[in-house]
């Protein structure tokens, strides 16, 4: 179990497993957003993390990353943390007892509510721009990488792990789809990007497909901006986003189209069912 931070004015200092000749000289600012990832490739972080603005908030300790082996909690001389499947089959899958270690070890004594532990899984809940933003909101997140075949459910179950997925498709371990969890993540954090105008419009935020872009030049290969874009007028340019957005959600993404659709019905008879009730509290006065 790690020793508990203790707080340096508006820095955060705490134990880790890593020797201090291999720790980046890189600040963690009291109460930020923190990222523990369990895998066997403690190497593969940050990766593109690393980058760009969401590396930038990382270095400046807006948020903290903490890769933890999980080599480290395996068994014998050569730290095994797989055995084969019960039952017969092909693979290995991790054992219950190494994983739970592990868990263990990141756990901060928070609720899962507050801290979840996620369990990177094609079999998992689906990953989206409102999980993003539930997660943004909370303490921190702790993920498990999976390999092989998978973990034993019994650690799943025992330990509480949510099991979230990023699509219908097989990686060969969850560090990528971690990697991606987490930035989809971060940058919904204040004072991660520059611009909390452009977090707000960007696909899904709304619950559509974001509309299309352009810039200079003007003309490029027969191809022209459209005028509206050109016009100057901010109310003209935002009703033609908001049909695009709809038109490209409706042809791409008809799930969402239905969803979206849902939704503002029923905000159309709460708004309906409020202003009735203001006109009857009205008649009675």
């Amino acid at each position: 179990m790690s020793t508990p931070s203790k707080s340096h004015g508006r820095l955060s200092i705490s134990a880790s497993l890593k020797p201090r000749s291999l720790m980046e000289d890189t600040p963690t600012l009291k109460g930020a957003w923190k990222a523990k990832v369990i895998t066997l490739f403690p190497t593969a972080f940050p990766g593109v993390l690393g980058e760009s603005l969401v590396g930038k908030a990382l270095q400046e300790g807006v948020w903290s990353l903490d890769p933890i082996d999980l080599r480290i909690f395996g068994e014998g001389k050569h730290r095994n943390v797989d055995d084969t499947p019960a039952g017969g089959g092909a693979g290995m899958v991790l054992r219950p007892d190494i994983v739970a270690k592990a868990i263990d070890f990141a756990d901060t004594g928070d609720s899962r509510a507050d801290w979840p532990v996620i369990y990177l899984s094609p079999r998992g809940k689906p990953f989206n721009q409102a999980m993003a933003r539930r997660l943004s909101q909370t303490k921190g997140i702790t993920l498990l990488c999976g390999r092989f075949e998978g973990v034993d459910q019994r650690v799943l179950d025992a330990r509480q792990v949510e099991e979230v997925s990023l699509g219908d498709f097989v990686l060969s371990g969850g560090e990528i789809a971690a990697q991606a969890l987490i930035d989809a993540t971060v940058r919904l954090i204040p004072r991660v990007l520059g611009n909390s105008e452009s977090v707000e419009e960007e696909s899904f935020s709304d619950g559509l497909l974001e509309h299309p872009h352009y810039t200079r030049p003007t003309e490029w290969e027969g191809r022209t901006i459209p005028e509206i874009l050109l016009s100057g007028h901010h109310a003209n340019i935002a009703a033609w986003r908001k049909s695009q957005s709809e038109q490209l959600t409706k042809e791409r993404r008809p799930d969402l189209w239905r969803a979206h659709n849902a939704d503002s019905m029923e905000d159309q008879e709460l708004s309906d069912a409020q202003t009735t009730a203001a006109k009857a509290g009205k008649k009675d006065d």
